[in-house]
């Protein structure tokens, strides 16, 4: 234990932490009684306190005795490390001496979070109940998990002080982060029935409110107050303008002309304008731009929520490898690069629009790199659709991590393989509304011609994808039979070969009680190859 720095937490008895102590010393570790940023790890006896959320808080490894013990009885082998590999078992896991109980889930969720729990050491699952054996159950219950759609908890419920109600998140949060989340943070609150909605969570709903009102005036900020598409915005000085200007013609009659002294002072009109229609052709550009705007956001949401995390070395080591995180996102920044243009582009556009203006040639400046950056995306969806199956199955805290995000709200209840296939269905999405916005224009419109081009330009990118994607199949299918196939000649594989079909057949003979032999056929774009055998 030399150059490691000790703090012990959660022991009752001193004498048994005086003897950790000592064994600490022997092996020449430091201790501290106060936990600060020079301790290198915290011993725990509990998830309690605060020491462990400070631990927690500054990414410090929590250990448990028998760390310290284990160490102890490898004092003796030359070489041995107090951080080791195989020291990583003795790590405190994350629900350490909790009582769980989950409310509110179905019958599989529950299953399933109880498989989970029990892959932690120390760690107890209680059913949740209403009835005879509720109460001797929760006695002992220290977590109570509530499913998120649930809004009220039956009378009763949380009579024992001891035991927190918790959101769901937390419990995935704790498992991701491999350390025990703190429960304030996902706290879970009742709602009174008997409070109107409007009047309940009000820094919330203000909130909300306020996200609302941005939303719905996203436009009018996009757009310029010469746009026939601007929406003016009322604001607290415009409603003293109107007030000024309703007394004043208030005091005037309108068959009376006004002084002409007053004619320096600016009056606002208060009748209301209808706004100019819109044309189709504007009606098309707006959604072309606001499904521009929703896909660059979802692809910006897979980076930040799900790669970033992943990428930084959280406690608890790596949660998948960097391979297959490469895998699953490493050909995303590519395509929203050049998605980010795009909208910026529809956006000066739109903002500044007339009828004239071409859209079509906004497309079709990016239609070279989109050929360069969907078809290594598209080709191999279906590997990284395997390789984000494979990870949850076999990492627990990747599963965790899954589960955590999904209750965000920039994943709108979306996984993470729902989120994945949009570059999928963005091109042909966009060669539709090009199609629309090509028959709403007219044919003398300069954008006729390059709306033409366009579409075309994004029909030849498909074309691309799906010949490279033959070609990578055809290229997986070969390498498959020379993995099926014993002793297959290493001429079978060659770059310009394309596979064609194979057919399972028996050969025939002369001899009317000959035994025919199973012969397998592979036809290839130049030549023709027979094995022996099953292939």
């Amino acid at each position: 234990m030399s150059n490691l720095v000790i703090c012990f937490t959660g022991f009752r008895k001193k004498e048994e932490l005086g003897r950790l102590c000592n064994l600490v010393h022997h092996m020449g570790g430091s201790i501290r009684r106060e936990f600060s940023g020079r301790v290198t790890q915290l011993v725990a006896n509990s998830i309690l306190g605060q020491k462990y959320r400070a631990a927690v808080s500054l990414g410090t490894t929590i250990m448990t005795e028998q760390w310290v013990k284990k160490c102890w009885e490898r004092r003796n082998e030359l070489g041995a490390n107090a951080m080791d590999d195989g020291m990583e078992k003795f790590k405190l896991m994350p629900f350490h001496g909790c009582y769980l109980s989950f409310h509110g889930f179905s019958d599989d969720e529950k299953k399933h979070m109880e498989e989970s729990t029990e892959q932690q050491v120390k760690l107890w699952v209680v059913s949740a109940r209403v009835g005879c054996l509720w109460k001797p159950v929760m006695s002992r219950c220290t977590h109570l998990v509530v499913e998120d759609s649930v809004t009220e908890l039956p009378s009763g419920l949380l009579d024992q002080s001891h035991c927190q109600a918790v959101k769901q998140e937390w419990f995935w949060a704790s498992i991701h982060m491999d350390a025990c989340a703190d429960e304030s943070l996902y706290h879970f609150t009742a709602t009174d029935p008997s409070v109107p909605a409007t009047q309940q969570n009000t820094p919330v709903s203000s909130r909300k409110r306020k996200r609302r009102k941005l939303k719905d005036t996203d436009l009018s900020d996009l757009l310029s107050p010469e746009s026939p598409l601007f929406r003016s915005k009322r604001k607290s000085g415009d409603l003293l303008s109107v007030s000024g200007s309703l007394l004043e013609n208030s005091l005037v009659s309108p068959a009376t002309p006004k002084d002409p002294k007053w004619n320096h002072l600016t009056t606002v009109d208060t009748r209301p304008r209808s706004p100019k229609p819109l044309t189709s052709r504007q009606q098309v550009a707006l959604e072309l731009l606001q499904t521009e705007r929703n896909y660059v956001e979802i692809l910006t949401n897979i980076l930040k929520v799900f790669k970033e995390p992943l990428e930084k070395e959280p406690r608890g080591g790596s949660i998948i490898s960097a391979e297959d995180i490469k895998t699953i996102f490493g050909r995303l920044p590519g395509i929203l690069d050049v998605h980010n243009k795009i909208m910026s582009e529809l956006e000066v556009l739109v903002d500044e629009w007339k009828e004239d203006k071409c859209i079509g040639n906004i497309i079709s400046n990016h239609a070279e790199v989109m050929v360069k950056v969907y078809p290594p995306f598209v080709n191999y969806f279906e590997m990284t659709k395997e390789t984000v199956t494979r990870c949850d199955r076999d990492s627990p805290r990747f599963h965790a991590f899954l589960k955590a995000c999904l209750s965000r709200p920039e994943c709108g209840r979306q996984s993470l393989a729902e989120l994945l296939i949009r570059p999928v269905q963005r091109l042909p999405s966009m060669s539709l509304l090009l199609s629309d916005l090509l028959k709403h224009t007219d044919k003398k419109n300069p954008d006729h011609t390059a709306l033409g081009k366009a579409v075309d330009s994004l029909k030849n990118v498909m074309t691309h994808i799906n010949e490279d994607k033959r070609k990578t199949e055809g290229q997986v299918q070969m390498f498959e039979i020379l993995r099926d196939v014993d002793g297959c000649p290493a001429y079978v594989l060659s770059s310009h070969r394309i596979y064609v079909s194979k057919a399972d057949t028996f050969e025939l003979s002369d001899i009317i009680c000959g035994k025919g032999e199973a012969v397998t056929i592979f036809l290839f774009n130049d030549s023709l190859e027979v094995t022996n055998g099953e292939a």
